[in-house]
Formats: C-alpha cells, structure tokens, sequence
C-alpha cells in the first residue's frame, strides 16, 4: 500500500470513526468488494451489525450479502437526503469515490476524515468534485501528522 511504512497510529482515525459510525454506505463496487471481505474479517468483526445502505441504480436485492448485518438498498442522491433526514446517527462513507463526489455536490456531506500519505500518483479517483463549483468551507476539527509521513486531517463542513 504505497509503500508507506506501516504505523498502527496513524490509522487510528479508523477507531475514532467508528465510535460515531451507526451505519456504513457504499456505492455499488465499493460494496461489492467489501462484501466479499470484510463478513469473515476478524479486523471488521465491529462493522458487521452496523446497518449498511449501498446507493445503486442496478444493484438488486438478490446481490446482498448474507450475515453482514441490515442492508438496504438506496437509487438516487434524494433517498441519500431522505435517510439523512432521520434520527439516526452518523453514516460513514469508505470507499466508493464517485458516491462521495455527488453526496458532496448535493450537499449531503457534514465531514471528511481524511489520511494523506505521501504519494502523488498523478492520476486516479477524486474524493472531491473535479468540476467548477462554488466555494466550500471547511473548519479543522482535528489534525495530527505520524512519522511515517502520513497526515491525518478531519474537517467539519461549513454551512
């Protein structure tokens, strides 16, 4: 994985995400690679009975996965902002690049926890939306940099 040496503190974000986390969200081919993982996975033993919303316009039930827990199909940005408009808690989104760019363009998005390692890949997948758009604040919640040269940055964002 990048070739950065591995620093079990600089991956404790991961830990303090999921003391908020009450569901997980996924595009389409983040959950299916996940899904054939992290079931059977002592390291995600924790995120197995967390509810998980997949957002897909071609995924149908018959696709879920067994024994991972509630799961629940979403088909557009606008059931994203229905279930946002519920009682629940945090919902946390890993992966699935494409489903963070337009919950972010729809405005959907309330924080980034974001690790930046030390590479600079020239090309690959965005988190955040490659077209012209209008200013988004952020506020700095919390930051730390590991001797691995791996940042950590949570942003809040600014309504």
């Amino acid at each position: 994985m990048f070739r950065t040496p591995f620093d079990p503190e600089s991956f404790s974000l991961k830990a303090e995400e999921l003391q908020e986390t009450t569901a997980l969200m996924f595009g389409r081919r983040s959950y299916e690679a996940f899904a054939s993982v992290w079931p059977q996975s002592d390291d995600h033993a924790d995120y197995r009975d967390l509810p998980k919303y997949v957002v897909s316009t071609t995924l149908d039930d018959g696709a879920l996965v067994d024994g991972w827990g509630e799961q629940h199909i979403l088909r557009s940005v606008e059931d994203v902002a229905a279930l946002k408009k519920t009682d629940g808690g945090a919902i946390f989104v890993h992966g699935s690049a494409e489903l963070a760019r337009n919950l972010a363009d729809a405005g959907l998005v309330d924080r980034y926890n974001l690790l930046v390692f030390p590479v600079l890949l020239g090309e690959g997948k965005s988190v955040f939306p490659r077209r012209e758009q209008e200013e988004q604040r952020l506020a700095l919640r919390d930051s730390a940099a590991y001797p691995n040269g791996i940042l950590k940055a949570v942003y809040d964002v600014v309504r």
